[in-house]
């Protein structure tokens, strides 16, 4: 119980509470806070889950994941990344990134372990670390040249002798930095000095802007194989945020312990689901390519409407603004935002202390969202 005790609602979460309280009071709200594609999931992935669906593929699937998922998973990661992984020791299949977290975290820690976590960093990896019974030690980031970085001196900080792995997402959620081969060639070799293992968050890979290019940790620093656990989804690369699937790529042993948590908890994706998303990795990518184009349109449409309280993406579809000119809490600003102009962001310190004096705007959804939204932050803000 006293795990349980410690978990808190995501922001995203909290915050919707607010909204709603405000619209019973009558504020006409626009929300540019949730990372949820507006996109339809292709036709083609649709079409192949029914199809699966009319050929009975209805019974349990294999836990570890589906045949063809699983071969279809090493040839994209063989296709994108540049990486091998046997099908059938070193995949598995899971229900969305959120559960791979999970899974790799309980099969990793045992009780008090620590987990260094950079700071700012999506809220949600806190409630797996303390349900697996782990400690969080913060990676504190900093902020240059419009973008925020972690370094070796911030990570030597953070560590201590207990502390077991490292959660690292790439492109970086809220901030949108994309880890560059030195920053992941410094990472990596932390990780292999300190004997700590990395698990890579790399949910938007395929959402990079300009000549930022994802780079998987391990294709940058081979010598890390044997402690690096690669975590991923379907959901932002091709709008599937609602089928829950995704997969997780090591070595066999840990996929091993990781396989027995799925097993003895959620079994895996649905089997005609696992064949949809084996044809998405597969089939042509035009329609990966044809949504993260729009992406990179709202963001340039976001920093227009920002101007100089923008730090611009690198990757993702969030925009952190930066609000430390105001001298006000992220969260004030925040809730001034929602009352006073009906617009909804999340403030930076929601991520962790390092956020402060930043707001995390989503372009995940365009049009006239967008437009409004934009139109009402900037009102709210005192953009010129």
């Amino acid at each position: 119980m006293d795990r349980i005790a410690s978990l808190r609602p995501t922001a995203v979460n909290a915050i919707l509470a607010e909204v709603r309280e405000a619209q019973a009071q009558g504020i006409d709200v626009v929300s540019l806070m949730r990372g949820e594609p507006d996109f339809p999931t292709p036709a083609h992935i649709v079409e192949a889950a029914a199809r699966a669906l009319r050929d009975g593929r209805t019974g349990y699937p294999d836990n570890r994941g589906e045949k063809g998922f699983r071969d279809a998973i090493a040839v994209k990661l063989k296709r994108d990344n540049d990486l091998e992984f046997d099908a059938s020791t070193e995949i598995l299949a899971t229900s969305g990134a959120t559960f791979g977290i999970h899974a790799a975290l309980t099969a990793l820690l045992n009780e008090g372990d620590e987990v260094m976590l950079p700071d700012p960093v999506y809220d949600a990896y806190q409630s797996p670390i303390l349900l697996a019974g782990g400690v969080i030690r913060a990676v504190e980031a900093t902020i240059g040249d419009g973008r925020f970085s972690i370094g070796l001196d911030a990570l030597e900080r953070a560590w201590s002798p207990r502390v077991k792995a490292l959660i690292l997402n790439t492109p970086w959620n809220p901030v949108g930095s994309v880890m560059t081969r030195a920053e992941l060639e410094c990472i990596a070799q932390f990780c292999l000095r300190r004997n700590v293992t990395l698990i890579g968050d790399e949910i938007y890979e395929a959402i990079a802007y300009g000549d930022h290019r994802h780079l998987s940790p391990l294709a940058a620093v081979p010598e890390l194989r044997d402690r690096c656990i690669l975590v991923n989804s379907l959901s932002k690369t091709y709008a599937m945020t609602g089928w829950r699937v995704g997969y997780c790529a090591g070595p066999k042993e840990i996929i091993q312990r990781m396989f027995m948590v799925l097993a003895q908890s959620s079994r895996g994706p649905a089997t005609f689901v696992q064949d949809a998303a084996a044809v998405a990795l597969r089939d042509s990518q035009d329609c990966v390519t044809t949504m993260r184009d729009e992406y990179a349109r709202r963001r340039d449409q976001v920093l227009r409407a920002l101007g100089k309280l923008a730090m611009p993406p690198e990757g993702g579809f969030f925009a952190m603004a930066d609000i430390r000119g105001l001298n006000q809490s992220s969260n004030d600003v925040r809730r001034r935002l929602l009352l006073d102009h009906g617009v909804v962001v999340v403030h930076g310190s929601a991520y962790g202390s390092r956020g402060e004096g930043t707001l995390r705007v989503s372009f995940a959804s365009g049009g006239e969202t967008l437009e409004k939204g934009l139109a009402r932050l900037r009102e709210g803000l005192g953009c010129c």
